[in-house]
């Protein structure tokens, strides 16, 4: 039902027309499923409001393993600050992956995704997306997190060696000379918050 700006103003629903006109992407969820979202978040990944409701949030990333691997990040803070961001890789309904910028509060913090809100802030214009196999994907979350290149290997469980040709070609692609570069070529944040869809926690 579409919003009468002027009856909004006269009846002071504020917070209807907020959610539907706010220039960022808002999102209402209940265990990982999208109750509702405003329009700015469905033409952000290409679909109608009508089409994303009661849609589990799978759809809305580059695999449903990818998913998997990623949707239970941020649990621990919210449960401990109800706040949480992140700056993650999406997929579009078109397939096109883009670097979005997460932001989540919870209404049960005792069990954050059972209800939560979240925006959603399109990167690309800052940000373009660089392919990268799900491989360096992984790769680079795992970096983000701190880890070394043999702790990395032993959680992907492949060599040591492996893992340092990969950190290099990540370099190279980038364009940079160290790790703290190559997070700085991608936005200037600090590694806590950067999220490759193959993050595991």
């Amino acid at each position: 039902m579409e919003i009468r700006i002027d009856d909004a103003f006269e009846n002071g629903q504020f917070a209807e027309l907020a959610f539907t006109y706010a220039p960022v992407g808002l999102v209402v969820t209940e265990n990982r499923v999208i109750r509702d979202c405003n329009p700015a978040f469905a033409d952000m990944f290409g679909y109608q409001p009508d089409d994303l409701r009661d849609q589990v949030f799978a759809i809305l990333y580059p695999s449903d393993e990818e998913f998997v691997n990623i949707r239970d990040r941020g649990v621990k803070q919210l449960r401990e600050t109800n706040r949480y961001w992140d700056e993650r890789i999406m997929a579009r309904k078109d397939g096109t992956l883009f670097w979005c910028r997460v932001r989540g509060h919870s209404f049960t913090p005792e069990d954050p995704l059972a209800r939560a809100v979240w925006s959603f802030a399109d990167l690309s214009a800052e940000r373009p997306y660089s392919p990268l196999t799900r491989r360096e994907r992984e790769i680079l979350s795992y970096l983000s997190d701190g880890l070394t290149s043999k702790e990395i290997a032993l959680k992907l469980d492949i060599s040591y060696r492996t893992v340092e040709v990969y950190r290099a070609k990540l370099l190279r692609k980038f364009g940079v000379n160290n790790t703290s570069g190559l997070f700085q070529s991608m936005g200037g944040i600090d590694g806590d918050h950067v999220v490759s869809a193959s993050d595991q926690t």
